[in-house]
């Protein structure tokens, strides 16, 4: 769904609308990479800045697209000086009235499935989960990487059949 975006991204309203429309994927798409959400919530954040810094120099249908790559490099900066480790799960306690099996059960699923998500390359750990988790299609993660929509298709093949060998009933 492309918006043609009149006016200039100095503009605040312009800003504003290029703002509220991406930095939640953005978030996550940086969230995901990172596993950190301070660390996403600060790409984003500078991403955005660096928009208004450049305001002038980037056209309105090229924004979003330059916030992506604004807010990857940020993530690739810091990936160079530190190891990451995703950590994408809920940490709220629920009240249940599962029992104590069925919890253990599933709470040595999801440890089997962060520790099968962390062996998995980062561009297929994050291709798969802004699908199966934010929902996004092939192509909507085709655009934020930068790449085609079939080597997309290759990367979430490789990481669920990485996965289903990881984990039996995925």
């Amino acid at each position: 769904m492309k918006t043609k975006n009149t006016g200039n991204v100095c503009e605040e309203q312009v800003f504003d609308t290029i703002f509220k429309a991406n930095s939640k994927t953005v978030f996550n798409y940086i969230y995901y990479k990172f596993g950190n959400e301070e660390k996403a919530y600060d790409a984003v954040q500078e991403a955005f800045l660096k928009l208004w810094e450049n305001c002038g120099k980037v056209a309105p249908d090229n924004a979003k697209s330059y916030v992506y790559t604004v807010a990857n490099n940020l993530y690739l900066n810091v990936i160079k000086a530190e190891k990451v480790r995703l950590k994408y799960a809920d940490k709220t306690l629920k009240s249940t009235n599962e029992s104590p099996e069925f919890l253990m059960e599933e709470e040595e699923f999801r440890q089997k499935l962060d520790r099968a998500l962390d062996r998995l390359p980062e561009n297929q750990r994050s291709t798969f989960l802004l699908n199966r988790i934010d929902g996004k299609k092939y192509a909507e993660i085709a655009e934020m990487e930068g790449v085609s929509v079939k080597a997309i298709e290759k990367r979430m093949h490789l990481a669920l059949k990485a996965l289903r060998e990881e984990i039996e009933g995925i």
